[in-house]
């Protein structure tokens, strides 16, 4: 009989910033052990639920019974299984031990490579309920927990304590046993609003049940929609707008069963103090959510916030009062932290920095502002922009890491770096780039805006790349403890997207300059470059472009980050042109040739062109190279390519014309010679030989 099945863990307060990832986790675990057993489909993907207080999984037309089948267990080879008389060997009894069958039960396959043994035995259908329990127990142990824990005399461990099972299949219990608890029907509700147990009569009314007679919403999407909707509209009431943020959305909805969404407020004042401020601390430690007035950069903080409360009550004054009097003190606190930096300018808290370390190898904090302030000014006098304000943003960059917000509040580091400095009679354009030298700061972040603050930002990342490549400290795996790449893709996005005409080998070299003598290897280099252009790879594939187009482009490994976009267009537009196709296959060849000999690369001597072909394509290359080098030179890459096109007739006919490995040494590095010419124009803007299948 197919039926619904329904699992429920009732728990204490599971943490809230990991429960959907419990959720989905204990679903996807069950619905492969489920499906592999053949209880589902394995296209059943069921439906998941998580609250505060519980994880539940729920999987319609559920078998109660295996359908019959065959179990098939791979075993050694044959050459390996059997021996020279005929008889199995150890290593085949053990195998023979763990599938319970004797040797003639035993099938000979191949799988194309080599015979190997198999046992295949057929296997009667079991009851759900002998498979059921082991499963859960199974599937809890891989969900994504960081730390377990013991509760009360027993020994088994979760991530919180369990108090309820709930196994069901359709109207039935199924019986069985997980940590330490007997399968139910039973489970609670709301804390405070629920009746006192809720009895489930069957699987499919689990939702519903829980809905009216628990006052808890089970479904963590339905839940975070039902959030959005209230928020939405309490903002409207007054013509505001609630301060997106996704990860907040998502953590309030792991703290509530029943939302509602109630309006509260606090004292204008304390609209003095930056909003930034006052928005991190209601939303990091009292995940309110801030009312704006207006959206984007325009938008201004305005004393009302909205708190999602987990309880619904026909007068909620007593709620509203306890919010505002809850976040009070915390506001009050940051005014009296921005109150207190205020006093102290940013330039004298610089030499506290001179007492913090960096990193044991790379010195003190104190010691990295000078290598910034150096590097931001040589990087300024490449952009020709203002020296003194890069260079006296970069020395005052850092010097909100003392201040009493930023060790309160950390994600403000460089934000009231720009208020600090604006008060301290700083200019805009040093105060700017004080904030944005820590942009982008995550992935689609803004960037650095002004030629000022992209030369320190650019400090900001390249020393740290040189500094940390140059004494080993290289991203391995899934480690990047001085998030390095992301360091990386904030140089390549300012560099390409602003754009800034830098040389990449020429900023690294400069960085390093600001390291004293013997701190870096004298090795590193080439590994940091490859490291930035395996980074530059990923970032521009995940963006869309063609993996072809990219592995041409950065094949040419130009040092100009700038040009990238630029030569990826050129050769998207090549690339469509109908003479691509054959000019890319022409210059591979070309390449192929090239590699495998020692071309000359001497003057192309016209007295030994011999056939009318070479003889035709020396005079097409010649004439075509001077157009083509302008327009390369101009940043043209589009019209450098789109010049090729005309090439392809003289290719084609050389290659079918002439011997270029003529027998006579002189001719052949003449042609060879002919050949490296062409190859050098065409692969000007990129390797078109990529291009080729």
């Amino acid at each position: 009989m197919n039926d619904t099945l329904l699992i429920e863990l009732l728990t204490e307060e599971l943490p809230p910033k990991s429960l959907s990832k419990l959720g989905l986790s204990l679903r996807e675990q069950m619905q492969k052990a489920l499906a592999d057993a053949g209880f589902i489909e394995a296209t059943n993907a069921g439906l998941w639920f998580a609250t505060p207080r519980r994880l539940a999984v729920q999987f319609p037309n559920c078998r109660e019974t295996q359908p019959d089948r065959t179990v098939e267990k791979k075993g050694p080879a044959v050459a390996s299984g059997v021996g020279a008389d005929g008889k199995p060997t150890k290593a085949l009894e053990g195998f023979m031990r763990s599938a319970g069958v004797e040797f003639v039960q035993l099938e000979k396959v191949n799988d194309g490579k080599a015979d190997y043994l198999v046992a295949r035995q057929h296997k009667t259908g079991e009851p759900l309920a002998l498979h059921l329990a082991p499963m859960v127990e199974a599937a809890l142990k891989k969900l994504p927990v960081a730390k377990l824990m013991r509760w009360g005399s027993r020994e088994v461990q979760f991530v919180r304590p369990v108090h309820g099972l709930v196994m069901l299949h359709g109207a039935r219990i199924v019986p069985g046993e997980v940590l330490g608890l007997a399968s139910r029907n039973v489970t609670s509700g709301h804390r405070f609003m629920s009746v006192d147990v809720i009895d489930i009569s069957h699987a499919d009314k689990y939702v519903q049940l829980l809905a009216t007679e628990g006052h808890v919403i089970a479904c963590f999407a339905t839940r975070r929609e039902e959030i959005r909707k209230q928020l939405d509209a309490a903002a409207a009431k007054r013509n505001l707008h609630w301060l997106q943020d996704d990860a907040l959305l998502d953590e309030v909805t792991s703290l509530v069963e029943h939302p509602t969404v109630y309006e509260a407020e606090f004292e204008p004042e304390f609209l003095s103090v930056p909003q930034e401020c006052l928005i991190l601390t209601m939303k990091a430690n009292q995940k309110y959510f801030p009312l704006m007035d207006g959206t984007g950069d325009q938008a201004k903080l305005t004393h009302r916030f909205l708190v999602v409360s987990n309880m619904k009550v026909a007068d909620p004054t007593n709620i509203i009062t306890g919010n505002a009097r809850v976040v009070r003190p915390r506001l009050a606190d940051a005014k009296f932290f921005f109150e207190t930096d205020k006093k102290s300018a940013l330039a004298g808290r610089r030499e506290k920095l001179d007492r913090i370390v960096y990193h044991n190898k790379l010195g003190s904090l104190g010691q990295r502002v000078e290598r910034l302030v150096k590097l931001a000014g040589r990087i300024a006098t490449h952009l020709h922009t203002d020296i003194a304000a890069a260079e006296r943003a970069a020395m005052l960059a850092k010097a909100d890491l003392v201040t009493d917000m930023v060790g309160e509040f950390p994600e403000l580091q460089g934000i009231m770096g720009r208020y600090y400095a604006l008060h301290d009679g700083e200019t805009a354009v040093v105060a700017d780039a004080i904030e944005a030298h820590y942009r982008p700061r995550f992935n689609g972040d803004r960037l650095p805006q002004g030629n000022v603050a992209c030369a320190v930002a650019l400090a900001e990342r390249l020393d740290a790349l040189t500094g940390f490549f140059g004494i080993g400290q290289i991203p391995t795996g899934d480690k990047d403890p001085f998030a390095l790449r992301r360091a990386t893709l904030g140089i390549l996005r300012m560099l390409m997207e602003t754009p800034l005409p830098l040389d990449l080998g020429t900023l690294i070299d400069e960085a390093a300059a600001g390291f004293a003598p013997g701190v870096l290897s004298t090795d590193y280099r080439a590994g940091l470059l490859d490291f930035i252009r395996e980074r530059l790879r990923h970032f521009l594939r995940e963006s869309g472009h063609d993996q072809n187009a990219v592995d041409a482009v950065l094949a040419q490994e130009s040092l100009r980050i700038d040009q990238v976009p630029a030569r990826l267009a050129a050769v998207k537009a090549f690339a469509a042109l109908p003479e691509a196709a054959a000019l890319a296959a022409a210059n591979k060849r070309i390449v192929n040739i090239l590699k495998k000999t020692e071309a000359s690369t001497a003057e192309i001597d016209i007295a030994l062109l011999q056939e009318d072909a070479e003889k035709n394509l020396f005079a097409a290359v010649t004439a075509a190279t001077p157009g083509i080098e302008s327009q390369f030179a101009n940043g043209d890459y589009e019209g450098a390519l789109k010049a090729l096109a005309g090439l392809r007739s003289a290719v084609d006919t050389f290659f079918d014309k002439v011997m270029v490995m003529a027998e006579e040494p002189l001719t052949r590095a003449n042609r060879l010679a002919l050949l490296s010419q062409l190859a050098g124009l065409m692969n000007r803007v990129a390797d078109i030989s990529r291009l080729s299948a």
